[in-house]
């Protein structure tokens, strides 16, 4: 059984002006996913700053969400790192709080060869129970899934049920699904090729977008598993001009500056992030109106 079928919000953890985690305004948020039909969230992942978390407070902001949440939708608990003990650690840590399913990045800075990727996915998922989904996002880590070693560990390791990609390369996406041959479930990473991804077989997306515009992404998800092909692109394309602009800075400085744009006080950023070049900003508002969001005040 898949975990979970849709639009799932890779959520933003808010932050008062000093840096500390905002849990009334996480809450908030999290309401309001759940109140707009997002299927499931994805807590502490990249656009939930984990990397500048402390362990503590990374275990903290995944079960305050597991708690608020409570098993309304799938939770979905960030829990990969660049070293092995780490990803081991906080996995089995999400998995005794109550996480439906773990999101494991590749790990980042010191890489990893394919052979080191399946022996650090092997045992991060042979220390639990709970289903896996890896994460490739080549462009922040610098280090690749190929199809071929994706394909080994789903048909070797049990846990390891599914694929985050965001390599945004849709060659290497249809090659892996050729090579899986329905052995592990797909969702895009792309908030930018979601309609490609679920064309491919894909089950949804894990999305950026989804966190200020949660109907719209969930519908576009929906919309064409019902076999409503063209209003799901019709979505899809309006919102590119609004994926850019989400993406004209690193993430997630445009969609946090987004929330408290819309008045919803996702907060300030950890360094090294910081806030948005104006005309970028100028850029992002533009968009949001365009694509129909409404700002604070208006």
């Amino acid at each position: 059984m898949a975990v979970f079928t849709g639009a799932g919000v890779a959520i933003v953890t808010p932050m008062f002006e000093n840096g500390e985690v905002n849990y009334e305004k996480l809450g908030e948020l999290l309401e309001y996913q759940i109140a707009n039909g997002t299927d499931a969230v994805i807590i502490c992942g990249t656009t939930g700053e984990a990397s500048t978390l402390t362990h503590e407070e990374h275990l903290d902001v995944i079960k305050y969400a597991i708690n608020k949440v409570a098993k309304r939708i799938p939770v979905i608990a960030g829990t990969g790192s660049n070293c092995t003990e780490t990803a081991i650690y906080l996995s089995q840590e999400a998995e005794k709080m109550g996480a439906d399913a773990l999101l494991v990045v590749t790990p980042y800075y010191n890489k990893a060869t394919q052979k080191g990727l399946i022996q650090h996915y092997t045992r991060v998922a042979n220390s639990v129970s709970l289903p896996i989904i890896m994460y490739n996002v080549p462009g922040r880590t610098g280090c690749n899934i190929q199809p071929e070693t994706a394909v080994t560990l789903a048909k070797n390791v049990e846990n390891i049920v599914a694929i985050k990609e965001a390599s945004g390369n849709i060659a290497q996406v249809a090659k892996l699904m050729s090579l899986a041959d329905g052995c592990i479930d797909l969702y895009s990473g792309e908030d930018g090729q979601v309609v490609p991804t679920l064309s491919l077989g894909g089950l949804g997306v894990i999305s950026v977008l989804s966190n200020i515009a949660p109907k719209e992404t969930h519908d576009m998800v929906m919309l064409y598993l019902e076999g409503k092909t063209k209003e799901s692109c019709e979505l899809q394309l309006k919102a590119i001009p609004l994926v850019d602009a989400l993406f004209c800075e690193v993430n997630p400085i445009p969609v946090k500056t987004a929330l408290n744009l819309m008045g919803m006080e996702a907060g300030a950023f950890r360094g090294p992030l910081c806030e948005m070049e104006e005309a970028n900003k100028e850029k992002l508002i533009k968009a949001m109106k365009d694509f129909g969001i409404r700002l604070a005040g208006e």
